[in-house]
């Protein structure tokens, strides 16, 4: 029996690389001034999805994405790893959203996408650290949801096993499909890229990218290859409200954002001498650093 996954991912900053420029004066990421890489969490989703995927044949994996239009790139990387199709969530009016503006925003997409099984994202995103947009996700979507899982164990008709981390341990839950899967940093790993698949969806683009084409050689190109199509959508192709999209349907505020330098009051030198060490450990001890 096949399965229809989709797959949520997110382009997000480096955040090994987050310097002064790193927020706009909104409180918002400056994504542009950022370097971009596939969050972690949802590479490890990603690697569930496609075990899915090998384990029972017919099944497919779409991938959704929401982002600035550099975020096609998520969505080949991927089709490199043995999805079948990618979806970019793009438009100015979804700018500046939070999790609940994100959340709902993911979920018309999928309803636009119409048929799933099985919706598999990362835990949370580094950007964020909130761990929200896939509960929020299924809550919209009425569905029920499995949250830190770290393995897909069965899948057996209509019902999923899994096995999640608590506190204290793990445990093995059942649920029934559809339903919204989020995945741990501690699942196994994504796969690498499969060169194949390098070499198939290398030259893959978002569908007006590809009908602003004028070359004649090119477009015939891509006619003759429908694969290499990314969807594209903006809020009007998935029916959004806009009162709920963007900034507009974030409620979250930030209201002032600082570069912190720790530095410190004081320092001290102290030599290997016997009264230097023996004045250093009666401060620690009087401060109750130690002892």
């Amino acid at each position: 029996m096949g399965y229809k996954i989709i797959v949520l991912a997110k382009q997000v900053p480096d955040t090994r690389n987050v310097g002064p420029d790193a927020m706009t004066p909104e409180g918002t990421v400056n994504r542009a001034a950022l370097p971009a890489v596939f969050n972690p969490e949802d590479l490890n989703a990603l690697e569930q999805a496609l075990r899915i995927k090998d384990a029972n044949p017919g099944s497919t994996i779409t991938m959704l994405t929401m982002g600035l239009p550099k975020a096609t790139e998520v969505l080949r990387e991927g089709l490199y790893r043995g999805a079948d199709a990618g979806v970019l969530l793009t438009d100015r009016a979804l700018g500046g959203a939070d999790t609940l503006a994100t959340s709902y925003t993911l979920a018309q997409g999928i309803k636009k996408i119409g048929d799933y099984d099985i919706i598999i994202c990362g835990r949370q995103a580094i950007d964020g650290d909130t761990a929200q947009v896939g509960p929020q996700v299924a809550e919209k979507l009425g569905l029920t949801q499995i949250t830190y899982t770290e393995e897909i164990i069965a899948l057996e008709g209509k019902k999923i096993t899994a096995k999640r981390h608590i506190d204290g341990g793990v445990e093995t839950v059942q649920g029934p499909l559809p339903i919204v899967v989020t995945v741990n940093g501690s699942a196994a790993p994504c796969r690498t890229r499969n060169a194949k698949l390098v070499m198939k969806y290398k030259n893959a683009k978002p569908a007006p990218e590809i009908a602003a084409i004028e070359n004649a050689d090119e477009k015939a190109y891509y006619a003759a290859r429908p694969y290499l199509t990314i969807q594209q959508w903006g809020a009007a192709d998935i029916d959004a409200d806009p009162a709920q999209i963007g900034k507009a349907g974030s409620p979250t505020n930030v209201k002032a954002v600082k570069n912190i330098v720790f530095t410190a009051k004081e320092s001290k030198t102290f030599t290997a001498s016997d009264n230097d060490i023996d004045s250093l450990m009666a401060e620690l001890i009087q401060s109750n650093t130690i002892g």
